[in-house]
């Protein structure tokens, strides 16, 4: 039997000597032009050869046994052999990797600093500024000369305004201010969590004390009884301990920026936990804990010699309450509510006071007016 390469050595001689002899035969197919290109190439051998067991699925002139990449969608099945199947990324890169490019800016989503749009603040999706200020505007003229009646026309071709804006500071990490209603808030780190480290101001309305519901939502400035938002503001108590809340008002959408929430009871056990104390006491109720207090007030503003150290940075002060009887313990408690109801009428909610190094745990009246802080989502 003849060997393998004696017979590709035929085939190679009946394709590249035979056919010579019949070039002046134009007007008959080739036999051996197997894919009718009209022109016996290579491939038209490999095709031939694929009868002894191999193929040259790609037509790139390699067999397939040897060829590491045979499809032709890949962007380079026709170059290197050795090397594996590429393909068009979303940059239009062969071989490149990049699965999006969302904004369409030319760089790839998962290296883009900014998927969207930067606002005139350099904000990445940003709200825009809050205020623009027309710093000067400028007629821009222009001249033409009329040599038939030596005259110069002058004429307004636009007017050049220089701008500049009021921005709203950037959030980038926990212990920059967060800007919300027109008001910038500061912010701490309490072990894994940042909350806001000020009472919420957030103020659409405002109450007498005299005006409680357990469903309809209130809102109170501390020994203010009137009903106008900006005098109530304009207090000092306002400006100090910021707003009073009944439970329902808490739960209004607009109290808390985006990305942030009243906290959970749960989320007030985890930031007692992180300042050490223990998850049984945590849990529990009344005043618990070591020292979680005293870590949670301000240094100042608390009367009695109450001042905590702080040491937490939560700057707890000493808001009082409202109730439908008014208002009372400023500068003595604080009372802070958690998003967590407990049964139909009340939820719970936190204390702070002048005497006790703890923190006090406890569910009570949704009517009731306290304060409230944000913690980040």
């Amino acid at each position: 039997m003849k060997s393998f390469a004696t017979l590709v050595y035929a085939l190679l001689v009946t394709f590249f000597v035979t056919p010579f002899t019949f070039l002046g035969q134009t007007s008959c197919p080739n036999p051996y032009d197997g894919n009718s290109d009209g022109a016996v190439t290579i491939n038209d051998l490999l095709d031939l050869l694929g009868v002894f067991g191999d193929t040259d699925t790609d037509g790139d002139g390699i067999w397939d046994s040897v060829d590491n990449c045979i499809d032709v969608s890949a962007c380079n099945f026709d170059s290197n052999p050795s090397v594996t199947c590429s393909y068009i990324d979303v940059l239009g890169i062969c071989g490149g990797g990049c699965a999006g490019d969302s904004d369409g800016d030319g760089i790839c989503d998962d290296v883009d600093t900014c998927v969207g749009i930067l606002d005139e603040c350099g904000v990445c999706n940003g709200p825009g500024p809050t205020n623009i200020i027309i710093e000067s505007i400028t007629t821009v003229y222009d001249s033409v000369y009329v040599f038939d009646i030596d005259f110069w026309f002058v004429y307004e071709t636009g007017v050049d305004t220089v701008m500049s804006y009021v921005c709203d500071p950037v959030f980038a990490a926990c212990g920059d201010l967060v800007a919300h209603d027109g008001y910038d808030y500061s912010t701490v780190q309490i072990g894994d969590q940042c909350w806001f480290s000020e009472n919420c101001r957030y103020l659409p309305s405002v109450s007498p004390s005299s005006s409680s519901s357990n469903t309809t939502p209130y809102y109170y400035v501390y020994a203010y009884n009137g009903t106008d938002v900006v005098a109530a503001q304009a207090t000092s108590n306002y400006l100090t301990y910021g707003v009073l809340y009944n439970w329902p008002a808490v739960m209004e959408p607009g109290i808390c920026p985006s990305g942030w929430h009243i906290p959970t009871d749960l989320d007030w056990q985890t930031m007692e936990m992180s300042l050490g104390m223990s998850a049984a006491d945590a849990t529990s109720t009344g005043w618990r804990g070591t020292d979680q207090g005293s870590q949670m007030k301000s240094a100042s503003g608390w009367l009695n010699n109450g001042n905590g150290t702080n040491s937490s940075g939560f700057t707890g002060l000493p808001s009082g309450y409202a109730y439908s009887g008014g208002f009372n313990y400023v500068g003595n408690y604080g009372y802070w509510w958690s998003s967590s109801a407990s049964g139909s009428s009340a939820a719970w909610y936190r204390v702070l006071n002048y005497f006790n190094v703890n923190v006090f745990r406890g569910n009570d009246y949704s009517d009731f007016g306290f304060s409230a802080r944000c913690v980040m989502d």
